[in-house]
């Protein structure tokens, strides 16, 4: 699709003339890329630079992106629709992070490092010091856990097996007088391997629910590396090759567990940014579609191969872009149905932004139609097959088809539910609010695509290497790029509002 409006294609010559210095175009695989996306790519590169610094939530740098973000949605005349009919909806959030080099935590005589041996959980609960026995209690099903008072208990836990699924492990430790537990973070699901090491220990919880969440008894709270077991018990191999094999494990004594842990509390701000495209037919006024990105990052965090900025790229720098370069594209020239441009906060802290905005809308909830969500998106090689999330939930999903099947992409849905992708991004609290959703993921169906699908998600996901440097598919991310366009112009144009499957609506199961 050609851009449209003078801004746009000033800003495509901008962008041809930042790419053809070196390190632009030529860290990307494939022919140069059209001016549209190299646009796109201009407004990613800006967002995603150093000078950015990961966009962490509560840094300078995301307040630095989310104006830039603001500003561009100024200049493409969208209505500001935050609070108090600003720009920005802005969040008070308790900020809570481990001081590792003032912290120390052994179990068995054993020292373990800090993000790369064992991740903690920071909270309300954390103690400044602990002194207790350590036991490893396999799955940590209701069975295994007896007795556990006082002690850190070890469980063989991520992802979660079978056998205690929907079963609250922390919730029953707490309740057994436990004075801790440790998930071992198996070596993960083949789409989505667990790596370390993790950018740090800390948590960011909006201060309204984490004043209501203090008070109670101290409890240690985190997640042990797979290759540290060796160290803590002689069962290690036995315990891993059976966890992977979801067999029954057998129950080991650690030693003692001692800790001394400093825990740093800030309050800090971070704002969604929220606009609107007013819609053309004042009939269609109460069905706005939201399209929504993530702004946030993970910031500065433990150094990888000598990097220690989380760029975040790919996630979610890039889609935040593209949702800037439509607004420019649709700069004075209304959809029938009213847009929402919904940038969020906190996203990879617990989908605090948009969970927020489900709590205190700035915008009806009631008036909202539909959210199509850009995250996980990765234009790694030829765009020929979308798995979608939600696409039989709504009408939307058929929305989806329609769109995808005249650009000769095929759609399919999750092949991978056990991974809960449809829940992990910020479509969900829309969903659980009564909005069709949906969001997608570049199916894999060869053995370069998988590799390269397992390639990123092993050495740039949540890592500094999501940067700039990414070997992208040109004409896979102009794909999906227009794709995304005209789904979000043929939702906001379809006669009918979208309607939920029968007995798909969240809650309704």
């Amino acid at each position: 699709m050609a851009m449209r409006g003078a801004g746009l294609k000033r800003l495509g010559l901008a962008a041809a003339a930042l790419l053809a210095l070196p390190g632009g175009a030529a860290r990307a695989e494939g022919p140069a890329p059209d001016a549209q996306t190299r646009a796109w790519w201009a407004l990613t590169r800006e967002l995603s630079s150093d000078a950015m610094e990961g966009r962490d939530t509560g840094s300078r740098g995301y307040d630095r992106a989310a104006a830039i973000v603001a500003k561009r949605f100024a200049a493409a005349g969208l209505k500001p629709v935050g609070t108090g009919g600003g720009w920005f909806q802005p969040i008070t959030f308790e900020d809570l992070r481990l001081d590792e080099a003032r912290s120390r935590l052994l179990i068995g005589g054993q020292r373990l490092r800090f993000n790369r041996d064992v991740q903690l959980s920071p909270s309300a609960a954390t103690p400044k010091a602990l002194m207790a026995p350590a036991t490893f209690r396999g799955y940590c099903s209701a069975a295994e856990i007896a007795e556990v008072k006082g002690q850190v208990v070890v469980c063989y836990g991520r992802p979660a097996p079978a056998r205690v699924k929907g079963f609250d492990r922390a919730k029953a430790l707490r309740e057994a007088g436990a004075a801790g537990m440790l998930l071992i973070a198996a070596p993960g699901l083949p789409g989505e391997p667990i790596r370390w090491p993790f950018a740090y220990s800390r948590s960011v919880t909006p201060l309204e629910d984490s004043v209501k969440a203090a008070g109670g008894a101290s409890f240690l709270q985190g997640t042990l590396n797979p290759d540290a077991l060796a160290r803590l018990t002689a069962q290690a191999g036995e315990i891993l090759r059976s966890g992977a094999a979801g067999a029954d494990l057998p129950r080991a004594e650690l030693g003692q567990a001692s800790a001394a842990l400093t825990v740093t509390r800030r309050v800090t701000r971070s704002a969604n940014v929220l606009g609107l495209l007013p819609g053309t037919d004042p009939a269609l006024a109460d069905q706005a579609i939201v399209i929504a990105a993530h702004l946030d990052g993970y910031g500065r965090g433990e150094p990888v191969a000598g990097g220690a900025i989380y760029n975040g790229t790919l996630d979610d720098a890039a889609y935040v872009a593209l949702l800037e370069q439509f607004a420019a594209m649709r700069a004075g020239k209304g959809l029938k149905r009213p847009v929402l441009f919904a940038v969020f906060t906190g996203e990879e802290k617990g989908l605090w932004g948009s969970r927020w905005f489900v709590k205190h809308p700035t915008v009806p909830i009631a008036s909202l139609a539909a959210v199509i969500n850009l995250d996980q998106v990765r234009p790694l090689y030829p765009l020929k097959l979308l798995t979608v999330h939600g696409l039989k939930e709504s009408s939307l999903g058929d929305l989806v088809r329609q769109v995808a099947t005249a650009r000769g992409i095929a759609v399919q849905e999750d092949p991978e539910p056990e991974r809960d992708l449809l829940r992990r991004s910020d479509n969900w609290p829309l969903m659980e609010a009564g909005v069709p959703g949906a969001s997608f993921v570049f199916a894999t169906y060869d053995a370069a695509s998988r590799a390269a699908y397992r390639d990123w998600y092993e050495r740039r996901y949540h890592h500094p290497a999501d940067d700039l440097s990414t070997p992208l598919d040109w004409q896979a991310a102009a794909d999906f790029n227009r794709f995304f366009t005209a789904l979000t112009e043929a939702a906001a144009e379809v006669p009918e509002r979208m309607a939920w499957a029968p007995g798909a609506r969240p809650g309704t199961r």
